[in-house]
């Protein structure tokens, strides 16, 4: 073993629940002798490069005990480029630092990450792990990923308040705009506010069903004619038939291409074609920040994801990444598994069909059953007289 230290990174956008698999890795950690040092890589994969540790062992228990709780990443992260010669000065770079266990957490970046170090790592004995990490919840294999839980909460939570406003003054249409380029978790998460039928969100718009804006725009006439006030959901990255983004590109960076929102885009094309009042709202990082909607089963989970990590690679576990097994039977009961990250790297997971309704404008009930038990808990019950 090239040394006997762990070195934990984080990768890509935070969660409400990151710092949760932080604690869930540091206290598996610990209770494994064969560690000595538990660093933390402070901004990201780049810190490997600068040797910018914490060792979070030394880091009073009191302190370690507000991760599950705080929101962000205690330790930070990065979108940091890795370059192929980055990757063949690993494991020099980790055995100066006596790093045995190497853990990543974040998404499919990330675990793309992982992949490609673990394959440098080879032959070293470095074991390389991932602990999954995305609100988008697009990681392939697992029934879920932390932090897609907290973000569902937050945004079913979000559009049963919006709800019960338009419905108090039913005047406009509203459009929600959430995060999801490429896949509809988070945008059908929405459909989880619903208490009663014809109940916000009316119209629920995702990525896997090609945009349609006349069949769009004949639901919000319909709808509004009908209630008044509409509430509408859609992702970010809402596309048409051609696989192109419904709304135009502003400006390209490099290989960053910027587009404006669609909620702004589907806002004007409603008030240009039809006339109707309409307001447009974007959460935005909300949606991933936010401790009060946290998800206690989305929590523990990734505490749970972050213990599995620890212990498996201490035990001798190496290139996978920690996921989770939905049990079969009524009540919802999950197992955590270790996953061959290569079965990961940049697989892509999107909602399959059966999620979605015919018309592309809603979910199913088998979304429903599937998605519910990862609030955690139900939203709070509102009352109405009209």
């Amino acid at each position: 073993m090239a040394g006997k230290n762990m070195l934990i990174v984080h990768g890509g956008g935070p969660t409400a629940v990151l710092n949760a698999s932080l604690y869930g890795a540091v206290m598996g950690a610990k209770d494994c002798p064969e560690v000595d040092k538990i660093y933390g890589a402070i901004g990201g994969t780049e810190a490997i490069f600068t040797g910018n540790f914490i060792d979070l062992k030394e880091v009073p228990q009191e302190q370690l005990e507000l991760l599950p709780q705080t929101p962000g990443s205690a330790i930070g992260s990065s979108r940091f480029h890795l370059e192929p010669e980055d990757y063949e000065r690993m494991p020099a770079l980790l055995e100066q630092y006596g790093i045995g266990y190497l853990l990543l957490t974040g998404g499919n970046g990330s675990m793309d990450t992982c992949g490609k170090i673990a394959r440098a790592c080879a032959g070293t004995g470095i074991r390389v792990g991932g602990i999954p990490k995305t609100m988008d919840n697009d990681l392939a294999v697992t029934d879920h990923a932390p932090g897609y839980g907290s973000a569902a909460r937050y945004v079913a939570a979000t559009v049963r308040e919006v709800g019960a406003d338009v419905r108090s003054l039913p005047i406009h249409i509203v459009i929600i705009e959430v995060m999801g380029r490429n896949a509809g978790w988070i945008a059908a998460s929405s459909a989880l506010a619903r208490k009663e039928p014809g109940d916000a969100p009316h119209l629920i718009y995702t990525p896997e069903v090609p945009f349609d804006e006349e069949a769009f725009l004949w639901d919000a006439q319909r709808l509004f004619e009908e209630k008044g006030g509409v509430v509408v959901v859609v992702s970010e990255g809402l596309t048409n038939r051609e696989g192109k983004t419904v709304v135009p590109p502003l400006f390209t960076i490099g290989r960053s291409t910027y587009y404006d929102d669609v909620s702004t885009y589907l806002r004007d094309l409603i008030v240009k074609r039809l006339g109707i009042k309409v307001r447009n709202e974007k959460p935005g990082l909300c949606g991933r920040a936010s401790i009060a909607f946290q998800s206690p089963t989305d929590r523990d989970e990734a505490i749970a994801a972050g213990r599995k990590a620890a212990q498996a690679i201490v035990a001798g576990e190496n290139n996978f990444m920690v996921g989770f097994k939905r049990l079969p039977g009524e009540a919802y009961r999950i197992e955590t598994i270790l996953i061959p990250v290569e079965q990961v790297m940049l697989e892509e997971r999107k909602m399959p069909r059966s999620f979605l309704n015919e018309a592309g404008n809603d979910v199913t009930e088998e979304f429903i059953r599937w998605a519910k038990p990862l609030l955690g808990g139900e939203l709070t019950e509102f009352v109405h007289f009209n």
